[in-house]
Order: C-alpha cells, then structure tokens, then sequence
C-alpha cells in the first residue's frame, strides 16, 4: 500500500542533502569545538559558519543565535531566560492562548513563581487584536511572547506591527517561529524583534537543535550550567553534525523560499478544490489570505476526529489533528478552543493536513478521494 505523509507540521523527513553532508561531518570531524587543537578548531569552524549563515537567514548578528536542542528549549529560554532576568523591572508576562505548549507550560510555570500572565484571545480565523495587545500592556511588562503562526491552523499574528507597538516600550518581544521559519520571510530588525525560536526538524533538518535568537542587548539568565559554550548562556558540548546539517536545511529551505510557497499553496488549493467537486462538507479553520502555506485545518460536519484519523492511517495516509487522542478519550485543541468556543463541534472533528518538499499533486488528490470516501462512510 502506498504511504502518503501529510503530517509536515508535527516533523519532516530528513533531506538527503542534509543527510549527506552530515555523514561527512560524523566521519570527518569528531573534535571538541572547545578544544584549541587543530580537532578542535576545525569543529569550531563549521559550528562558526553555520551560526553566520543562521544568522543572515533572519537579518541577525552571529553572536545572536544561541543553539539550542530545539523550539521547546528556545522557548524555555527566552521565557524563563527574560523573566530571571528582568523581575526587577516588573513581574507582568502577556502571551496569547493559542500558544504551543512550550511556551503555555512554560508560562503556568512562571505563574507558580509569582509572575502574573495575562494571556490574550483571538477571533474565529485564530488573529489576536492590537488593542487588545495595547490595552493589556502595562508599566511592569517585561515581556510579550506571540508566536508568528500558528501550527494548528497555521494563521499568521501581525508580528511587525506587534513589534511596531512594542519597540519603545520595555517589554521585550519573543516569538515562536518554529513552523514560519523556511516558508516566511523573517527579518528580526525590520520587525522589531528582540527573541525568536526555531527548529530544525520542520524544515527537514535533524532532530534535537533549533536555535533561540536574542538581540545582543537582551540579558538572558542561562538554563543550564557547566562549560562556557554559547557564550555562557547554554553549557554543553555542541552537535556539530546536527548544527551543520540545521544550517544545510536551512539553506536549502530559504534558499528556494518563493518556490515552496507557492508549490504548498497549490497543494493547500487541491485539496480544497478536490474535496468541493467531490461535494465533501466541510468548514477552513483559520483563514487562507493569512495564514502558513504548507497548514490546512479542516472540520468535517458529522465526524469523529478519531475516526477520521484511524480511516485515514488504514488507507495510508498520515495526517493529525489538534487533539491529544488518548484511548476512550479526546482532550479538546486549545487553540480551537481559543477560536470557537468550548461547545464548539469543530473541537470534535478537525484534521489538519500539512505539506513538505516531496509532497505531489497526485498525493493530494488521492487524499481527497480517501477522504470524501471515509467521511460519506462515517456520516452514514
């Protein structure tokens, strides 16, 4: 049975030029980049170049990109990281309740340690509004962490004129940028942008690094403790071959930027256009003229997300929703909770469908027919 993977949001395979030129990295360079030998500073040099070429793919300086295991641990930084730092000027976090995890978590944390959060709604396509933004901001905010777009539904937040708002204020701006980076042109300055999180793994980099951006005016109390690496603010000895490859990956990603977009957004309006003349209900969750090209959420009337999901895992094909399916029960999204309401049935039968480099035409329209297919069996 042919396999089709539509589930880029939550991982993307590895490519082969990433792999390629991190096998050479693990056969050829195995010295500690701490080390002043000639081992090591060949390891520091490639740990260099990737740093400066990170760096220039969002306008940053190299000194500005710390690495990191991932979006989670850039998250954690920036927040805790900000917070530490910063108390004394005021104790106030704003963030918005469609969140990923690493920074909800990280805020109900924060809460715990006597910071007071305040996080903000959003409309029915998934948008925070500025006023809402500007009316919850005080004199004692130190910080606003919103991320650029959303991985559920993929709509995107008005992150220039966030930083726009922000810019004299002394609150610093953090974004979550996991799932825009590679798709969206991203330019720290031009936004304003003090912190911003990202992930090799979605852009079909390895496993285990990302990078957190902090502009080099930010103090950022470390998380973890040991050696002096990262210009003491994250202990540890790097993974040169992971760096590397995270900056191949990212080379090839922006590199051919415009291309991608518009070959997800093909994809994004076949499968659309397929499940309309197959005359398969269903409802966009978020809002297309704004939103991440490569993410569709979709709400099927009549269905069960898990249903939904098992059928389609039968015939093949891989996609996710929202929800954190466990056995017997669904814990609803929190960000179509956010959107629509907790009564909402959307929160029951919504698939998000997520496309990569290797994604084709012919992989949508036959997950179209899948799907028209399985959701005429379930509402019988």
């Amino acid at each position: 049975m042919e396999r089709i993977y539509l589930d880029h949001a939550a991982t993307s395979p590895m490519h082969p030029q990433v792999i390629e030129i991190m096998l050479e990295v693990m056969q050829s360079t195995f010295g500690n980049p701490s080390s002043i030998h000639s081992f090591g500073r060949e390891a520091r040099h490639l740990i260099d170049q990737a740093r400066a070429g990170l760096a220039d793919s969002i306008g940053a300086k190299e000194n500005e990109i710390i690495f990191t295991s991932g979006g989670t641990e850039a998250d954690n930084m920036a927040l805790f990281g900000v917070a530490e730092s910063y108390q004394h000027k005021g104790k106030h976090i704003i963030t918005t309740k469609v969140e990923h995890h690493a920074v909800l978590h990280a805020c109900q944390k924060l809460e715990k340690m006597g910071f007071e959060v305040t996080y903000l709604p959003v409309d029915e396509s998934g948008q925070i509004s500025l006023d809402d933004l500007r009316t919850a901001l005080r004199d004692d905010t130190i910080l606003v962490s919103i991320m650029y777009g959303n991985n559920e539904v993929g709509t995107l937040q008005p992150i220039t004129e966030i930083g726009q708002l922000l810019k004299d204020h002394q609150a610093m701006f953090h974004t979550d940028a996991v799932q825009a980076y590679g798709v969206e042109q991203i330019e720290v300055n031009q936004s304003f942008i003090d912190l911003l999180s990202v992930s090799a793994h979605k852009i079909n980099g390895p496993k285990g690094t990302g990078f957190l951006y902090a502009r080099s005016n930010v103090k950022l109390s470390p998380r973890s403790f040991g050696g002096e690496q990262e210009r003491k603010r994250r202990a540890g000895t790097e993974n040169i071959a992971a760096i590397v490859g995270f900056h191949e990956a990212s080379s090839i990603s922006n590199g051919n930027r415009k291309a991608k977009r518009e070959q997800f957004l093909e994809l994004k309006r076949t499968l659309i256009e397929k499940l309309r003349k197959l005359n398969v209900e269903f409802n966009i969750n978020g809002i297309l003229e704004n939103s991440l090209p490569h993410v569709l959420n979709l709400s099927f009337p009549g269905t069960s997300v898990e249903a939904m999901l098992v059928n389609l895992d039968l015939a093949g094909i891989a996609v996710s929703s929202g929800s954190a399916c466990t056995a017997g029960s669904i814990e609803p999204s929190h960000v179509l909770v956010a959107m629509f309401g907790k009564n909402s049935e959307r929160l029951t039968n919504s698939i998000r469908f997520s496309f990569g480099f290797n994604t084709t035409v012919e992989e949508v329209s036959k997950t179209a027919e899948e799907t028209a297919r399985i959701v005429s069996r379930l509402k019988k």
